[in-house]
């Protein structure tokens, strides 16, 4: 990516996420980030296509995020919480107006929009994770406790982003742990196995 390209990314990004997707036109971007709109549209073609690349290329940071808190944890509980705590320290630096994935599907809800299968992909490799982590505690039950993962955690993040009560993302995390605690109780276990 040439200088300026990546100096457009950045001015797209920082735009998109504090102002919305809908209301930054290019001609904003390419005054933000110093280039021309020649430029913007020789490296990217497309609005549409600046919005794919901020939505992976922040995807692709929270990835990198994420990681180590997860391969740090060591027990299967452990890694769950961990995903919390890496939202926690992700968000309040972040995102302070919340997941810039639930925010871009406010505004994108169209599944031909390109942007939409990050938009829904993210989610997706989410719901993925939490049920993959699920399987070590709850086997039998990995995706019903997965399913409830992403809940807490999904709704933690839109509740942060729109200030609804401090620290929603450390209560959703209380309360995964109340959820991993009763589905390794023994009888949780044995309630498993008669089913």
């Amino acid at each position: 990516m040439t200088p300026g390209a990546r100096r457009a990314l950045d001015a797209a990004s920082a735009l998109f996420y504090d102002r919305g997707i809908h209301a930054v036109g290019v001609d904003l971007i390419a005054a933000e980030a110093g280039v021309t709109k020649k430029t913007l549209y020789d490296r990217f073609g497309s609005k549409e296509q600046i919005v794919v690349e901020y939505l992976a290329a922040r995807d692709e940071r929270w990835l990198a995020f994420l990681a180590p808190y997860v391969e740090n944890a060591t027990t299967p509980r452990a890694r769950v919480l961990a995903v919390f705590d890496a939202s926690r320290d992700w968000a309040g630096v972040n995102s302070a107006k919340g997941c810039s994935m639930v925010n871009a599907h406010a505004e994108i809800s169209d599944p031909a929009h390109p942007a939409y299968q990050v938009i829904t992909g993210q989610k997706a490799w989410m719901l993925a994770l939490f049920t993959g982590l699920a399987r070590d505690i709850a086997p039998r039950r990995a995706a019903k406790l997965g399913r409830t993962l992403m809940l807490l955690h999904e709704g933690a993040l839109v509740a942060h982003g729109l200030r609804i009560f401090p620290d929603a993302i450390g209560r959703a995390r209380d309360d995964a742990a109340a959820v991993l605690r009763e589905a390794s109780r023994p009888t949780a276990a044995a309630d498993e196995k008669r089913r």
